[in-house]
């Protein structure tokens, strides 16, 4: 099994929540809001300190407005 912190997939995850917060105008303070977190929550999980668990990244979904079947399909077929 692959080791997921610092994995291509987790660098994968981590840029397309990035972005997709930014192309959304959110702050990582608004999405920890929304969250019912800390921003110093969502800042770890962008920077690859703490990884996404799958509550969290439906929860991601719903707020940053993505498909989570699609992006874990896209995730899937890395090589």
């Amino acid at each position: 099994m692959a080791k997921a912190v610092g994995s291509a997939r987790q660098k994968a995850l981590i840029d397309f929540l990035v972005k997709r917060r930014n192309e959304l105008g959110l702050t990582q303070a608004q999405v920890a809001t929304r969250l019912g977190e800390y921003q110093s929550f969502v800042a770890r999980l962008e920077s690859g300190q703490r990884r996404v668990d799958v509550v969290e990244f439906l929860e991601l979904a719903k707020i940053l407005k993505f498909d989570p079947v699609q992006l874990i399909a896209s995730l899937r077929d890395m090589p």
